[in-house]
């Protein structure tokens, strides 16, 4: 996405990997400027707890005092420094050991999160007031067409976005993961013969 700050720094990609972090960087893009009192409120997190990651996260230079939404000069509200969010080369930023162990941390938090999001989005939900949806499908594409549809999706997502952005309490925080990559396989092996099916237990004759 070309018109996204890319992440070159190991330090800055920790921070991203960081749980309470991430989710805090989300809601400032869903909601947009927000108090530490109303992430303490959405992350259910006390909110010194919250005062002290908006700090770190504006530490890394990942989010800004917002004045202009401040009622007065002891209010402080905080903001992306990037609303339209990062770009993360892990290829670059593993170039050095640094990197590579910022890396390392980066992926399994990543795949732990993916883990934790498959699993909520197939548990049973019985509350009718929410929505979720999956899908999955296969499309034939090449480098250049995959690189387009993720722009596109992006480009959906985006003016989603901007649509709602801000803090209506009528509204909760939904989550957008999508994956984009080759088909990796799996499912059977191939080579694999087909399981034979168990034969009949045999009855007892009668007496």
């Amino acid at each position: 996405m070309p018109d996204r700050p890319t992440v070159h720094d190991p330090v800055v990609l920790r921070a991203i990997a960081h749980p309470v972090r991430n989710r805090i960087l989300h809601e400032l893009a869903a909601q947009g400027s927000l108090r530490a009192a109303d992430v303490a409120t959405d992350l259910s997190i006390p909110a010194n707890q919250a005062s002290f990651h908006l700090r770190q996260l504006a530490k890394y230079g990942l989010v800004e005092e917002d004045p202009a939404a401040a009622r007065d000069r002891r209010d402080r509200v905080w903001r992306l420094t990037s609303p339209d969010g990062l770009q993360i080369d892990l290829n670059g930023l593993e170039t050095t050991s640094e990197g590579q162990a910022a890396g390392a941390v980066f992926r399994r938090s990543a795949a732990q999160w993916g883990h934790v999001v498959i699993d909520h989005a197939y548990a049973r939900h019985p509350d009718p007031d929410t929505h979720r949806s999956l899908m999955e499908t296969a499309l034939r594409l090449t480098q250049d067409e995959a690189r387009q549809l993720s722009q596109d999706l992006a480009d959906v997502i985006d003016s989603w976005r901007a649509r709602t952005l801000g803090r209506d309490l009528s509204r909760r925080t939904y989550l957008y993961l999508g994956v984009l990559q080759p088909h990796p396989g799996g499912g059977p092996d191939p080579a694999d013969p087909e399981p034979a099916d168990p034969e009949p237990a045999e009855e007892d004759e009668p007496r």
